[in-house]
């Protein structure tokens, strides 16, 4: 089990991060689970002398005698791979943290979706498994490529159907599509599909699959899509 450690100097964001993170935990089936929370540094070090951690989300300005930056230092003394996630209310600090191989850096008020992606991500480094992430909008919300089923536009709105959740941006749908990777095929005027989560094809209904959904495959497009599925040894 993954131990997460996490000390702030306001009781309510301990608490409000240390549910979010449970949840996300539970919402995955991640074997993870926040083992320590405090606002009192003299509690968290006394307990870190007795116990290892895995991650620690620390606050970088504490209001006392010591920094987040400081503990950080005195952790990694002892334990050399334990993962610092930073969470400041002072987004400047963003350079000073990875002076300690930290991980991640998180301003506050936290985004739950940032935190989200932080957790996903955290897990594919953990798990040494290589990853290509797509950014999706300009608060550096990213999902894993492959997790994505198919991108669909409705109206005005960029729906990402992945396995887990639904993202939604307001962009603009062609522009898009020319940065995103070659696996992923425009197969109707309001459908993207990842053609390497495809699981069956039908030709004949004009409909794509995929684990749990699926989506329409459109007359524009339907001959350069069946090309490029033709040509791809991995779909039945």
């Amino acid at each position: 089990m993954l131990k997460i450690a996490i000390i702030d100097d306001e009781p309510k964001i301990v608490s409000n991060l240390s549910n979010s993170l449970e949840s996300i935990f539970i919402k995955n089936n991640y074997d993870a689970s926040v083992v320590f929370e405090t606002s009192d540094v003299s509690c968290l070090l006394k307990y870190l002398e007795d116990n290892i951690i895995d991650v620690l989300f620390l606050d970088i300005e504490l209001k006392t005698y010591i920094t987040g930056l400081e503990i950080a230092e005195k952790v990694r003394k002892t334990n050399k791979d334990c993962y610092f996630i930073f969470i400041t209310a002072y987004p400047e600090y963003g350079l000073a943290t990875f002076k300690y191989k930290t991980f991640d850096f998180i301003t506050k008020p936290f985004d739950s979706k940032i935190l989200e992606e932080c957790v996903y991500r955290l897990f594919d480094d953990i798990n040494g498994l290589p990853k290509k992430y797509i950014k999706i909008d300009n608060k550096n919300t990213i999902i894993d490529e492959n997790e994505i089923k198919y991108i669909q536009r409705d109206g005005m709105k960029i729906v990402f159907h992945t396995d887990s959740r639904d993202y939604e941006i307001y962009s603009s749908f062609n522009k898009l599509q020319t940065r995103l990777p070659s696996n992923f095929v425009r197969c109707h005027k309001s459908f993207i599909a990842n053609i390497d989560n495809i699981t069956k094809i039908e030709p004949l209904n004009n409909i794509v699959y995929f684990d749990n959904c699926f989506c329409d495959i459109g007359p524009k497009y339907k001959n350069n899509f069946m090309e490029v599925i033709n040509n791809n040894e991995n779909i039945k």
